[in-house]
């Protein structure tokens, strides 16, 4: 039986080759399968679970393939990595279509205010907000290693999630807003919303930690 080192999560809505790449980079000696294979999932020692587009499609087509019990065991029970909607799929609610998450981790997904979406300079910006921002670590981990503080990220996204308890949350400071990079040190899951296939080599820093 094949031994499935990082298995990455295929419901149809994920930005699956740029993951896989990234993956196979960083991890060249690691087999990398990108399937949607209950099964696969099951066998995998490592599960990323991306995503890309409006939450209740992605939300639709997980369950179209029977694929989400399969995400909510793995992301108990090993090495878990959302990236994007995965990040956001993992909550109670998300106000995009007023559509119901998996409900693995307490919170919701708030589209940004207008009024609170501003600039260094306290000017408002546009969303989508859609740019390269500083991200400043404002305590240390190991998902950071190698990656300078106040390093650049670029984001694409109109939503953010906001978790009932603090410790689900690791805040980071974005130059323009805040952003939250998810995650629990009491368990195995990890989650981040900036754009992997933009920044590239501290993306991979990134993945490489998993």
């Amino acid at each position: 039986m094949q031994t499935i080192d990082i298995a990455v999560v295929d419901y149809g809505m994920g930005n699956l080759r740029s993951v896989s790449k990234a993956l196979e980079h960083v991890a060249p000696t690691k087999t990398v399968l990108v399937t949607s294979n209950p099964d696969e999932i099951a066998r995998a020692k490592r599960v990323v679970f991306p995503g890309q587009g409006a939450m209740p499609d992605c939300i639709r087509e997980l369950d179209a393939r029977n694929l989400r019990l399969s995400v909510l065991h793995a992301a108990e029970n090993k090495p878990f990595l959302g990236i994007c909607i995965g990040l956001q799929m993992l909550f109670d609610h998300s106000e995009e279509g007023n559509c119901s998450g998996l409900g693995l981790l307490s919170g919701h997904v708030k589209r940004f205010s207008l009024a609170d979406v501003l600039d260094v300079n306290g000017d408002k910006l546009k969303v989508p907000h859609m740019g390269w921002n500083q991200v400043y670590q404002s305590q240390p981990h190991e998902l950071w290693q190698g990656i300078d503080n106040a390093a650049r990220f670029y984001y694409v996204h109109s939503y953010y999630v906001q978790p009932e308890s603090d410790s689900l949350v690791w805040p980071l400071t974005v130059s323009t807003q805040s952003a939250f990079v998810e995650l629990s040190p009491t368990t195995t899951y990890l989650q981040y919303s900036f754009t992997q296939k933009k920044v590239r080599q501290r993306a991979c820093n990134c993945l490489a930690i998993l």
